[in-house]
């Protein structure tokens, strides 16, 4: 299904094959991988495939094993999809702008043509406008939607739209999704063989330190992943610790509603401060503030020990900050300290 958009060189590829992909059973003596035969258990190459990742990850998303990817955050993924579909000086990757910097960035390193579409009023996308840029070397289109750092999601029927028309692979970064009230695309994979859906753990369930990113697509699209990947891309302590955080969707939960009630409150507080002159509308779990002299206050903040991120050099973000989201006592602090610097302006 997918052969005329994959690169020569990749349908040619022979992958390696590790110790682990051709025994995945148990056995009480291992004596085929070169492994130390001491310090139980982080001497073993963790499972290639992370199947028993899988199982779990499936059992949240109600998505089969054989549609998910593991790999080291989504970083990864994104950097296997251009390196699967894009031929190096010769292909193209769509997306829009201003969005997550790591399209532009895998797109670069594999001498790949970036072409970014402004994002119009509001920081919403133009379906027709990416489509009509779209042309025979263009074959990745990566929309961020929720999108990073304008915090907003996409209509629904403007990535239907490129869905239906884009004639290569479409990938929806859900980095966010577990704060949005959109309900994303996973249930549209049955219907759009050539979507990629990015999701990850390190947002709603507060596992960013573990790195672990997760891809949901075809079976024949996560298979070329596998093949493309390197052997041994999640380490046994990412995948472990993944195991014995899913099980507690509760607790994720209840994160994801005090992180919510927490922009509500931001979302209240902060007009009240003379130089916030725009709070943008938020699906995420952090805000973009336009400030008046906003690396003023950028510096004010890190000065004292408050580090948000300065987006003023972004394109359409001039005079910006992203706020992420913190406890409760966190943002009580943010707030104290802009009252501080607007009594002393």
């Amino acid at each position: 299904m997918f052969e005329q958009l994959i690169r020569t060189c990749i349908r040619e590829l022979h992958p390696y094959s590790s110790a682990r992909d051709e025994f995945s059973g148990q056995a009480s003596v291992y004596l085929d991988a070169n492994e130390n035969p001491f310090n139980s258990p982080y001497n073993r190459y963790p499972d290639p495939l992370a199947h028993s990742l899988k199982e779990e990850i499936a059992s949240v998303k109600g998505i089969a094993p054989t549609k998910i990817f593991t790999g080291n955050g989504s970083d990864e993924a994104i950097d296997l999809i251009i390196r699967i579909f894009c031929e190096p000086g010769k292909d193209e990757v769509l997306s829009y702008s201003p969005t997550y910097g790591m399209y532009q960035v895998c797109a670069a390193i594999n001498n790949v043509k970036y072409t970014a579409v402004p994002l119009g009023q509001g920081f919403l996308p133009d379906a027709q406008e990416l489509l009509g840029m779209a042309g025979p070397a263009s074959r990745v289109v990566f929309i961020c939607s929720p999108n990073n750092p304008t915090s907003n999601s996409f209509p629904r029927e403007s990535i239907l739209q490129i869905l239906d028309h884009f004639p290569g692979i479409v990938v929806i970064d859900e980095a966010y999704i577990d704060f949005s009230s959109n309900p994303g695309f996973l249930d549209a994979l049955e219907r759009y063989p050539r979507l990629v859906i990015l999701q990850t753990l390190s947002k709603a369930w507060g596992l960013a330190g573990i790195r672990l990113g997760m891809a949901f697509a075809h079976e024949e699209i996560i298979s070329w992943m596998n093949r493309v990947k390197y052997p041994y891309n999640v380490n046994v302590l990412t995948q472990q610790m993944a195991l014995n955080v899913l099980p507690d969707r509760d607790r994720k939960e209840k994160w994801i509603r005090e992180i919510l009630a927490g922009r509500e409150f931001l979302l209240n507080q902060l007009p009240a401060f003379p130089m916030v002159e725009k709070i943008f509308p938020s699906d995420a779990n952090f805000l973009l503030v336009r400030f008046r002299d906003a690396r003023k206050v950028f510096h004010y903040l890190m000065d004292i020990g408050i580090i948000v991120r300065d987006r003023s050099s972004v394109p359409s973000c001039e005079g910006c900050l992203r706020i992420t989201v913190g406890k409760p006592q966190e943002n009580e602090a943010l707030l104290h300290a802009l009252k501080e610097y607007a009594e002393a302006e």
